[in-house]
């Protein structure tokens, strides 16, 4: 049986990991920790986190509702509160997957202009 290269094997990331695939600070994590009850990332000896994937799914919501979006930390806190369905969390899946196929397309169109 061939390893599948698309699935991903690790069960823990550390808050540098988080912080850089966000492109922000790990205080900036660790102030988000406290603004939000949703993001528990779990902490091993020393207090040393280590972040699941449900948690950088939170630390995504949040970054998307506070960053791109603009909101304050009360109003994402509320709509994170209100959100019993998940919409706001499918609807940051579906634009992150939107700006996966842009770059995609926008590298397609690249390579083609270079043939024209």
């Amino acid at each position: 049986m061939a390893l599948n290269k698309n699935k991903d094997l690790k069960m823990f990331y550390s808050i540098s990991e988080v912080a850089k695939l966000f492109n922000v600070s790990e205080t900036l994590l660790r102030f988000w920790e406290k603004e939000f009850p949703t993001i528990k990332p779990e902490k091993a000896g020393r207090g040393i986190r280590q972040y699941t994937k449900a948690d950088i799914e939170q630390v995504r919501l949040v970054y998307h509702l506070v960053k791109e979006r603009g909101m304050t930390l009360q109003g994402a806190r509320d709509m994170i509160k209100r959100d019993k369905g998940g919409s706001v969390n499918r609807n940051v899946e579906v634009i992150d997957r939107l700006k996966a196929i842009r770059s995609e397309l926008q590298a397609i169109g690249k390579d083609l202009g270079g043939l024209v």
